[in-house]
């Protein structure tokens, strides 16, 4: 499932809240009822369509996470002319977030923020639907997006397509990538694939990750075409030795110091993480795949140092929100000294603030959700699309080796370029 590289990219946290804005659960001081879907309600009923409803994981498997979504929640509508808030538990899964968006829908909701993962997001999309209320859900699966389903998650599109924008950008025009056999290097895979066409770029050659070291050394030296371009050299090399002619020692010496061919690619995207990683980065210089030379890119996972230490990535890009964007946001979710929030709280509070501005613009209509140009975010701009799919403005960071990593193109203050 996409979502676990959302979280693992959100660093989530156990905190029940932050910024001191107290409590846990519906933050009203009501036990949470076990029945799904009858979660506590934090304020008291809408009028029919303009309300809003929260549906998050109070229990179940990430209940450590839904307070930390409510409570980004009610921070974005704190503010004064808000619409009502109905917090409603989903209990993490299909069945409670189908039986909390119906419970919503029938006190007021108009529009549902949330829910978590994809496994809820396709449980509450049915009765959203039916009944026409519009979602802005916090899975990254575009696999649940559909016209008045938004999938608001960092999603490997979004990251793939800044990716191959930027490095066309400053010239490369061969794309290749070494993908784990996992759900989310399938994504970039199916990712780079598309953008290389969006962009007018030849299809790239996109390998799967093997399983055994030996595996790897096959796929990173069938990348760099190693054999093609040193197989001459070592060819002459190997008759020069069989041979002996007169001066073979030093014609010898000289093939081994002449240049090779440029590698048959220019930019490479990879998307592990810890020891793989470190033995993928390893490879690349052995098999003549020049890192000065060839653009690395690789996921925002990457934004975690921990997920790369030991692998030598220096100069390799990520595409991510800037974290400049949310300082608004850590600004008023810190002022009581609380802990700042876990990103995962970006989402949850850019869908609050959509459903603020909208309530205050005249309603939650999909012309209004989908009004061109989007919205302004902790998370940088983002515009929902007719289709369910989401337009965001990522910033491209550059690995920096053991120091902080540094800009090296910064996110946009529109959104522009593909549907993705």
């Amino acid at each position: 499932m996409l979502l676990a590289a959302s979280v693992a990219l959100a660093g989530c946290t156990t905190e029940s809240g932050f910024g001191g804005l107290g409590g846990q659960g519906g933050g009203s001081g009501a036990a949470l009822s076990l029945t799904p879907g009858a979660g506590p309600v934090s304020r008291s009923r809408a009028p029919g369509g303009r309300g809003v409803a929260l549906l998050a994981p109070l229990s179940g498997p990430n209940a450590a996470l839904g307070p930390v979504l409510e409570q980004a929640t009610k921070l974005a509508l704190s503010v004064p002319g808000s619409p009502l808030l109905d917090v409603r538990d989903t209990f993490g899964t299909s069945q409670g977030a189908a039986a909390a968006a119906q419970a919503a829908i029938a006190a007021g909701a108009g529009l549902i923020l949330g829910p978590l993962t994809a496994t809820e997001t396709a449980g509450a999309s049915g009765p959203a639907q039916a009944a026409g209320v519009a979602m802005l859900a916090f899975t990254n699966d575009p696999a649940v997006a559909k016209p008045g389903v938004w999938t608001l998650g960092i999603t490997p599109q979004q990251q793939v397509f800044r990716l191959v924008a930027a490095a066309k950008a400053e010239g490369r025009q061969r794309f290749a990538a070494l993908l784990p056999d996992s759900p989310f290097g399938q994504a970039m895979g199916q990712a780079l694939a598309a953008a290389c066409q969006a962009a007018g770029l030849q299809p790239p050659n996109i390998l799967t990750d093997a399983t055994s070291m030996s595996g790897l050394d096959a796929q990173v030296r069938n990348l760099s075409d190693y054999a093609g371009r040193r197989g001459p050299l070592e060819a002459q090399i190997r008759a020069l030795r069989s041979q002996r002619p007169k001066g073979w020692y030093q014609k010898v010496q000289a093939l081994r110091r002449a240049p090779i061919p440029p590698p048959p690619i220019d930019a490479l995207l990879l998307a592990d993480t810890g020891d793989t990683l470190v033995e993928i980065a390893s490879l690349l210089p052995y098999y003549d795949l020049d890192t000065t030379v060839i653009r690395v890119m690789g996921p925002a996972l990457w934004a975690d140092p921990r997920l790369r230490a030991g692998a030598r990535v220096g100069g390799a890009w990520y595409a991510a929100p800037d974290p400049a964007d949310r300082a608004d946001f850590v600004r008023r979710a810190t002022a009581a000294g609380g802990p700042p929030p876990p990103t995962i709280a970006d989402i949850a509070y850019d869908a609050a603030s959509v459903a603020r501005v909208l309530a205050g613009d005249g309603g939650f209509s999909r012309a209004s959700l989908e009004r061109g140009g989007g919205f302004a975010g902790a998370d940088g701009v983002f515009e929902l699309m007719s289709d369910g799919s989401v337009r965001r403005g990522l910033a491209v960071f550059n690995v920096v080796q053991g120091g902080p990593d540094t800009v090296a193109s910064p996110a946009p203050s529109t959104v522009t370029g593909p549907v993705i």
